[in-house]
């Protein structure tokens, strides 16, 4: 029989060893999914309790205060108990039960189909979402894309505190008429309009290697801002056409949608000779990179600002897929005004305050 150094050295072991850490960490990650559900689910029904006892006895304000001590004295080692989460338990029922839509989905009933899906995120997650979103459809939104690409909470408050929302598959482009049905739908919902670089801080009179040096050096969120899919090649990747090269801004690519996405960065107002630049870039790359099995090459042109109809009518004519949207940047604040800002420190110290039960 082997002993354990033996043991540790054999190939065949490490190779098990490897599959049966995974599996175990798999099944951590289902019971944490399955135990997440459950609370959740103790949290709907509990929420529509409170609001029913609130609605039909009359036990007066200080029947969440009561419930919360009751309940804390009887279960001293659970958290989520607080008033405050009890607060909360019932704000997040009533904000997916006052849905118009779902109540028209099952007329008579209390709404069932949010819970499906608001049940597979953590509590904390909920609580981001009905803090910061004032429609339902955008609370939806952002449920199905935080189970969809995982995002942790302070990824999904990210994405929400900048609109996302709003502003994906926003960006102007020709992808209906350059791009067969299916990917020029993705293609479409994978771009937005304006693309915000608040993480950056450039002067407000940057240059395009500024702008371009700024986002590498901050690649993982800017990698965040163009979201799932895009993988980071290179910048400035040249390419030789005749007797002539040429430097591409930005070259990723696109996993879920299989094909090169070529960034042109522009600091001033997008111009029509911009697309047609970008055009010729796009045919160097499908002819030069372009692979088996590869979608042809997407171009997204960023510019400082756009003129719709002027981008419009840009692309009309161009056989590339090619879209334009702006883009937003924090700019540097004055030096004088800097000094007037209170510090981190100062912030905390005037906001603090007791976190809620999460």
């Amino acid at each position: 029989m082997k002993n354990k150094n033996q043991l540790s050295y054999s190939p065949a072991y490490k190779h098990w060893l490897v599959e049966l850490k995974a599996k175990v960490r798999q099944s951590q990650f289902k019971a944490a999914v399955v135990v997440n559900q459950s609370l959740l689910n103790f949290y709907w029904e509990f929420g529509r309790d409170i609001v029913e006892k609130q609605q039909s006895a009359t036990w007066g304000d200080g029947f969440l205060k009561q419930l919360s001590h009751d309940l804390m004295a009887e279960f001293p080692d659970m958290k989520g108990f607080s008033k405050r989460n009890l607060e909360l338990i019932r704000q997040w029922y009533l904000f997916w039960t006052e849905d118009n839509a779902i109540a028209q989905t099952y007329p008579g009933q209390i709404a069932k189909q949010p819970v499906a899906q608001i049940t597979q995120i953590p509590w904390g997650h909920n609580l981001a979402i009905i803090a910061k979103c004032k429609r339902h459809e955008e609370a939806r939104y952002y449920v199905h894309s935080t189970i969809e690409q995982g995002w942790s909470r302070s990824v999904l408050t990210h994405q929400i505190e900048s609109d996302l929302w709003q502003r994906e598959g926003k960006a102007i482009s020709n992808f209906s008429v350059a791009l067969p049905a299916p990917q020029s739908d993705l293609a479409h919902q994978t771009l937005k309009d304006p693309y915000v670089f608040d993480f950056l801080m450039l002067a407000k009179e940057h240059n395009e290697r500024e702008l371009e040096q700024g986002l590498i050096q901050h690649i993982t969120k800017f990698l965040l801002e163009l979201g799932a899919g895009f993988s980071y090649i290179g910048k400035q990747v040249p390419l030789q056409v005749g007797k002539r090269n040429f430097f591409i801004d930005l070259l990723f690519y696109h996993t879920h949608l299989h094909c090169y996405v070529m960034v042109e960065l522009k600091t001033i107002d997008f111009e029509p000779e911009h697309a047609g630049k970008l055009n010729f870039y796009i045919k160097a790359v499908d002819e030069q990179l372009h692979s088996e099995g590869d979608q042809p090459t997407i171009g997204l042109l960023l510019c400082k600002s756009r003129d719709r109809l002027v981008a419009e009518y840009a692309l009309s004519d161009i056989h590339k897929p090619i879209g334009v949207s702006e883009y937003q940047i924090t700019q540097r604040l004055p030096e004088a005004l800097k000094s007037s800002l209170p510090t981190v420190e100062e912030i905390e110290a005037e906001l603090g305050g007791e976190v809620s039960d999460e």
